[in-house]
């Protein structure tokens, strides 16, 4: 029997508006297994491409590169900030964007914040919570990392849009950007996860706790406490 596309649509909202809005962790077996094989591709093939990155790119390209990707990330973060009718910080947003696009130079240079267009970090997974979609189970996403039910889909979304905004672009040139994109936000993090392997914490557990954390304080727009027991080890450093 054939389901109706805005049926199948309800019933997968139905499913998310049932979700408990405290994530748990039902999936740890599988989870540490997926997240044990991330650690793997992690060491033996990103990390060392990533290090090499840093080696050879100047300090100034890595930052034009990052505000490259963070500018088509605006496009997105605009997007879902009309979906959560927060019309103010998505006028600023389409702002940066034009801004940078332009003057910056296809946002190679971050002119807009220097002239006072706060960016924001809005994704799909937040306007899906802003509506009062829950979390559900945590989820560890193969290549991908922490995620949750309802991330994991909004993820997706994020991935789509962003796609889109390169139509002309062949499928090497996709794939050969995508690569350089994954590499530059491996490169922001580094330093942050060198950090974080002098921590107490079981590994798997903190980054888990760190993303939920996170992520709650992301959809209520920082109006909620964060763990500060978790990150006082890195305050102290």
């Amino acid at each position: 029997m054939k389901i109706a596309p805005w049926r199948a649509w309800a019933i997968f909202v139905g499913m998310l508006l049932c979700m408990s809005a405290v994530a748990e962790d039902p999936w740890e077996g599988l989870n540490r297994k997926v997240f044990a094989f991330n650690e793997t591709v992690d060491e033996f093939v990103l990390t060392p491409v990533t290090r090499g990155y840093q080696a050879v790119a100047p300090d100034p390209v890595e930052t034009g590169i990052n505000n490259f990707f963070s500018n088509l990330g605006d496009i997105g973060v605009a997007t879902n900030n009309l979906l959560q009718f927060k019309f103010a910080e998505a006028a600023s947003d389409t702002g940066r964007v034009l801004v940078n696009t332009t003057l910056g130079l296809l946002g190679w240079f971050d002119v807009a914040s220097q002239l006072g267009l706060t960016k924001h970090d809005e994704d799909f997974g937040q306007t899906l919570g802003y509506w009062g979609i829950g979390t559900g189970p945590y989820l560890v996403l193969p290549f991908l990392g922490p995620s949750n039910l309802r991330d994991a889909p909004g993820r997706l979304a994020d991935i789509t849009l962003w796609m889109n905004s390169f139509p002309e672009l062949s499928a090497s040139e996709e794939r050969a950007l995508v690569s350089l994109n994954v590499i530059n936000e491996r490169s922001q993090y580094l330093k942050l996860e060198e950090r974080s392997e002098g921590l107490g914490h079981e590994r798997y557990v903190f980054i888990r706790d760190a993303y939920l954390d996170n992520r709650e304080f992301l959809v209520r727009d920082g109006q909620v406490p964060l763990d500060d027991d978790l990150y006082e080890e890195l305050d102290d450093e």
